[in-house]
């Protein structure tokens, strides 16, 4: 067993660490709080290569896998500066294009990807269904040799960005529905939106989408209609590596704001990183973080040597325990700066939303403890 990254890996985490700190946690604030977004660093980190590093060398891409493209969102974050399209667009829908897509759709997507000049937003949740795929109501039907494709979806992120999304819908196989994935244009007639105003300080924002016959050729279905339950999968395993990576990025963030602050902070004439009140707080926090990224390694490691059963098992606690660590760490570092923490200046309560949010999305975490009891521990089903 092997902790250390590989030299590639470790330059790659030092460099788009540097890439963060020129650009940090203000940039992102004033972006997020300015109604605008974060196009110069996504710009740049896709002209570096670091958006398409787990997009296959022959497409423009780094060759690398989820491990890598994990590195990027770990360490951007850990810069304060979190790009959630990163999850969307490369983690979800290039991966899913680049496993189950055909060769046309591959060289038509992919290079674009690798070089962050694609967006694609990724629509899955509905207001009733949630993520239930089961019970999704979006449906898609032919229509000569084209799909018309109708339904509802909410809490869409990036929409206004993208080019395209890919919309999870279910089609008729036999006498039964299944999941299906098509690339819709996000301009297509009969696809509309609604912004959700959310309390979160983030330069990304959150859609409701409206599908009224939304009209997509054939070649718009990712993989054909057999493939949509394995090509959904694909992409979901993904998303909470990738997830849980950006929480434990963001919370090394916080904890590095807090640390300095308790180390320079004077108060009766020491710092206040003397009192264990203070500092073992910020220790236990440091513990549940590190522990979280072992499981992110791990879950990363599984899903490119393709053991996707396993790796959606160390996927979905990786998500939970980075989720349930970024809560602590933001809302340590918030306590250790005591009313300076509320402040934007210093840097921490801009995070509350996001990482509260983390304990939502994309899987909460009631879900996964019931999939760890059902799976791991071999209880019935309770839902």
């Amino acid at each position: 067993m092997d902790f250390d990254l590989t030299p590639q890996q470790s330059d790659l985490r030092d460099a788009v660490a540097a890439l963060g700190r020129r650009y940090g946690h203000d940039y992102f604030v004033a972006k997020a709080k300015a109604g605008q977004y974060t196009t110069e660093l996504w710009d740049e980190a896709g002209k570096l290569g670091y958006l398409g590093v787990s997009v296959p060398e022959e497409y423009g891409g780094g060759g690398g896998g989820i491990t890598e493209l994990a590195i990027v969102c770990e360490e951007l974050a850990a810069a304060g500066c979190p790009l959630l399209l990163l999850v969307v667009s490369p983690a979800i829908v290039a991966t899913v294009i680049a496993r189950h897509g055909t060769d046309e759709q591959r060289s038509r997507y992919l290079p674009g990807f690798a070089d962050g000049s694609l967006k694609v937003a990724f629509a899955i949740t509905e207001p009733e269904a949630g993520s239930n795929f089961h019970k999704l109501g979006t449906v898609a039907r032919r229509d000569g040799d084209d799909w018309l494709i109708s339904g509802r979806k909410c809490f869409i992120s990036g929409v206004e960005e993208s080019a395209y999304v890919l919309v999870v819908a279910r089609v008729a196989s036999g006498d039964r529905l299944h999941p299906a994935l098509f690339l819709a244009p996000v301009d297509a007639p009969g696809l509309t939106k609604s912004k959700l105003d959310m309390e979160i300080v983030s330069p990304e924002n959150q859609w409701l989408l409206y599908l009224d016959d939304v009209r997509v050729p054939a070649e718009a279905l990712i993989g054909g209609v057999e493939a949509g339950l394995p090509a959904l999968f694909a992409g979901l395993n993904p998303e909470r590596i990738t997830v849980a990576a950006m929480g434990a990025g963001t919370a090394r963030y916080a904890l590095g704001r807090a640390s300095a602050y308790a180390s320079t902070r004077q108060v009766w004439g020491r710092p206040i990183g003397t009192h264990q009140a203070v500092a073992h707080p910020l220790a236990h926090a440091t513990v549940q973080v590190d522990l979280a990224r072992l499981m992110i390694a791990k879950a990363a490691t599984l899903y490119d040597a393709g053991r996707d059963l396993e790796a959606g098992v160390a996927a979905n606690m990786a998500k939970y325990a980075s989720a349930e660590a970024a809560a602590l760490a933001v809302d340590t570092a918030i306590q250790v700066h005591g009313g300076n923490g509320m402040t934007t200046e210093y840097g921490v309560a801009t995070l509350l939303g996001a990482v509260r949010a983390g304990r939502i999305a994309p899987v909460s975490r009631e879900m996964i403890l019931n999939f760890v009891a059902q799976h791991v521990l071999d209880q019935p089903r309770s839902y």
